[in-house]
């Protein structure tokens, strides 16, 4: 299906309707393609993912034009609607203004911004710094991000780190109400204790209507079930591809170190014919089948 007949609206309708949207985490083009052939409903261009791929710390390191032309590439590829991970946003409101501009026209569908102190360091590392920006500092670059786009379904994610910074449910319901106020159409409440109960009582204590999304890499034990019932409406496996990339290649290098011949090789590795589908091989050669076939009929020497 087209990109074009895949719009976000999809997402805010599902939403709307009280289905569970989910999304996965991708770092390159050849993961979220992959995740484009799972049951998902978007590509979560993960901020730690991509920093990861190039080996840099998941603390503002790489800049906005950098995971612009990483995501940029995963949504050329592919059909789901594509959603990035944008940190605290590069800046300011200017800087979230010009960032929406770019995003939006590079056909990207969508992005996060977190409440965080820039430069922001990941949530779940234990050693992190936590510390957010003053509620109305981050309300502003809300309301530069909806003044910047042009397309209401490019979407608009507010994410407070209050639960992170441990703030406690209460701070963490009041930013939300404020960031639904200011225009996010979703609200991203994140948690690093492993049970889900502080989400859920944020769920239960909040007033505003917009959608949550939540990351439950540090509460794996959750199912979707339990999610839909406390009225979460989107969820993100944000880390584990990234993790799982990490893990497979480790050990394929590592015995691929030690072995004497590849038939000694004791790892699940795709086929070649699998990548080369994936690449689209067969499509360009038809296509070039195709071009001789028409410089044929034009019959020229």
């Amino acid at each position: 299906m087209d990109k074009f007949f895949m719009s976000n609206s999809n997402i805010l309708k599902k939403l709307r309707n009280g289905e569970l949207v989910k999304a996965c985490g991708a770092f390159d083009v050849m993961s979220a393609k992959l995740v484009e052939n799972g049951d998902f409903d978007a590509i979560w261009a993960s901020g730690f993912g991509i920093s990861a791929s190039r080996a840099l710390p998941d603390s503002g390191i790489i800049t906005m034009t950098e995971l612009l032309d990483a995501v940029r590439f995963m949504a050329e590829a592919c059909n789901l609607p594509v959603i990035a991970d944008c940190d605290t946003g590069y800046g300011g409101p200017n800087n979230v203004r010009h960032l929406v501009k770019k995003f939006e026209n590079a056909g990207i569908d969508g992005i996060c911004i977190e409440d965080k102190v820039f430069p922001k360091e990941n949530s779940l590392f234990k050693d992190g710094k936590q510390d957010l920006i003053a509620k109305k500092d981050y309300v502003a670059k809300l309301l530069a991000a909806k003044n910047a786009r042009k397309n209401p379904d490019f979407l608009i994610i507010g994410r407070t780190e209050s639960l992170i910074a441990g703030l406690g449910v209460d701070e963490a319901v009041e930013r939300a109400d404020a960031y639904e106020k200011a225009g996010a159409d979703i609200i991203f409440i994140h948690s690093r204790k492993d049970t889900p109960d502080e989400i859920f009582e944020f769920c239960k204590l909040r007033t505003g209507k917009i959608p949550v999304m939540i990351v439950p890499t540090a509460y794996p034990t959750v199912t979707l079930d339990e999610l839909k019932s406390h009225g979460i409406g989107m969820v993100a496996y944000a880390h584990q591809t990234t993790l799982a990339a990490y893990a497979a290649i480790s050990e394929a290098v590592e015995q691929l170190s030690k072995t004497k011949s590849l038939s000694d090789l004791n790892v699940k590795l795709a086929s070649m014919e699998d990548v080369f589908k994936l690449q689209g091989m067969h499509k360009i050669k038809n296509h070039e089948s195709f071009i001789e076939e028409e410089v044929k009929k034009l019959d020229i020497n």
